[in-house]
């Protein structure tokens, strides 16, 4: 495999399951099939069925890294690495953690507070808390239920879920699975026929916006020391569910790698958000903004929401932390479209230094992966409470009834 082709394969998000076998043909002359044959090999993505060590042990964490404990526990490493690990030498990854500790809370006194509301709206969709569920792929090899108990789980705490476009259950699955307000993140097709099937069935089962994630490229070392692995029914089940019909289990996986490979635009421009804005009528989101420049020119062309994101430090190594660039977006957009942010957030204060630094809300990954390993559906609502039950004590502290009384006068 040339350079080219490699690096081709490493660039779209929604094509980066399993593109690790394709790598390990390239460096060592091994087909993806015998990679396969074996299924019961520790570093292959297997799901968790809530058992054992972790099960055991599950009513007992306290914090969010509890469950990070737990789920490395239970996971097969490569699975674990897979969620928690990031790019290259994971700079971005600790920063976007340390910059949220960096940060200090300034808490004026005698506010008399004791109950607080956090319910607020986003694209005029009331939610109970301002935490969403970030779109998260490959859940299945988390937890055997996987997007499915998550979704019940945020329909349960009154918050949105971003479904991932490869969370390995199809937008109608998802959509049933619970009555709670639903994301749909879109990686696009090349085959703009099929990308337009594709959103016409989220408009069809009532998903209430459309997030387009273009922060695009990987390169995790983890990933590449572990030969991580998706299995084949995994990834024939993703492409199926996108809308790709020829794809069937009879398909070598050197086959199915090569379409995968292929099937993905990885040149999106700024003329795609016109073309999705004909196709359907939902909000649309992007995701992976870190440039005040880039907020305004989303801002410009009428997209409804700016989601400052460097990919939980996944993508590119060595970018700035989410929480240090929230200002400037924040900035820029001017309160034209609304703001979110993800990458980071670990406990209930970093909610609150986001909203205190301007966003409508935050969004989760890692942490309610870890908990659907750890638990499924009962582990992900149970840090979602954890969350909401810290963010509720530091507006307490600092004597903010409601979540729009949360302001930049909070942080020294």
């Amino acid at each position: 495999m040339d350079r080219r082709s490699f690096t081709r394969l490493l660039t779209m998000g929604a094509s980066s399951l399993g593109l690790w076998q394709a790598t390990a043909v390239a460096q060592e002359g091994k087909r993806p099939g015998d990679a396969q044959a074996d299924d019961t090999r520790p570093n292959q993505g297997q799901p968790s069925s809530g058992t054992g060590a972790a099960s055991r042990t599950a009513s007992d964490p306290v914090n969010v890294e509890d469950f990070r404990v737990l789920a490395e526990a239970t996971l097969p490493r490569a699975t674990y690495d897979y969620i928690a690990t990031g790019s290259a030498d994971q700079i971005t990854l600790g920063e976007n953690v340390a910059a949220f500790q960096r940060l200090r809370v300034l808490p004026p006194l005698l506010r008399g507070v004791s109950e607080v509301d956090l319910s607020t709206t986003i694209l005029g969709q009331k939610v109970d808390l301002p935490i969403l569920l970030a779109p998260v792929a490959a859940q299945r090899m988390y937890h055997e239920q996987g997007g499915l108990a998550a979704a019940r789980a945020a329909a349960a705490a009154g918050t949105i879920y971003g479904m991932s476009s490869s969370v390995g259950h199809s937008v109608e699955e998802i959509a049933a699975a619970g009555v709670g307000p639903k994301w749909f993140q879109l990686y696009v097709p090349k085959d703009r026929a099929i990308a337009r099937r594709l959103v016409q069935r989220v408009d069809r089962a009532k998903f209430q916006a459309i997030i387009v994630t273009v922060d695009l490229g990987e390169w995790k070392d983890a990933d590449r020391r572990n030969r991580f692995s998706l299995p084949k029914e995994m990834l024939v089940k993703h492409l199926r569910d996108i809308g790709f019909a020829q794809i069937t289990n009879a398909m070598s996986y050197e086959a199915l790698l090569a379409f995968n490979a292929a099937a993905w635009d990885v040149s999106l421009s700024w003329d795609f958000f016109g073309w999705l804005r004909d196709v359907t009528d939902l909000p649309i989101l992007i995701k992976g903004v870190l440039r005040p420049e880039d907020a305004e020119k989303a801002v410009s062309i009428g997209l409804d929401g700016v989601i400052v994101s460097n990919h939980g430090g996944r993508r590119l190594d060595g970018m700035p932390a989410t929480i240090d660039v929230l200002p400037d977006v924040v900035r820029a957009v001017g309160g034209r479209a609304e703001v979110l942010v993800d990458g980071g957030i670990r406990r209930g204060t970093d909610v609150l230094k986001a909203l205190s630094y301007g966003a409508r809300a935050v969004l989760i990954g890692r942490p309610y992966a870890w908990a659907l390993a750890a638990d499924g559906e009962a582990g992900v609502t149970n840090v979602l409470g954890l969350l909401r039950e810290e963010l509720e004590n530091a507006m307490i502290a600092t004597g903010c009834a409601t979540v729009d009384d949360v302001n930049s006068s909070l942080i020294a």
